[in-house]
């Protein structure tokens, strides 16, 4: 029968993260106290460092100050691509126009 594939919360992920970085625990020992795999646990402390030293995740960040931009990241592209959009309705609409006036 094949194993189902688990997923976990950030909060989740976070704290298991954070018996590592912040609490001494070596990776084994995390591991088997979250019951998750070593190399998931690796990732996520990976994860937690790079983002505690400012860097924006490409995958779902962990920490509230990453979460909190790459939400607004995703609010100014929407917003570019809206701007876009009527950058190029307003250049037809005014085409329109001259081709009326003339």
């Amino acid at each position: 029968m094949a194993r189902q594939r688990r997923s976990f919360s950030t909060e989740f992920k976070m704290e298991a993260a954070s018996l590592v970085v912040d609490q001494g625990y070596s990776l084994t020992e995390a591991s088997r106290a979250v019951d998750v795999g070593e190399t998931a646990l690796r990732r996520w402390v990976n994860q937690l460092r790079a983002e505690r030293d400012g860097v924006t995740p490409a995958s779902k960040a962990l920490t509230p100050e990453q979460q909190k931009i790459q939400e607004l990241e995703a609010r100014i592209n929407r917003l570019e691509r809206e701007k876009a959009i009527l950058k190029k309705a307003t250049a037809l609409l005014m085409s329109d126009e001259l081709d009326r006036t003339r």
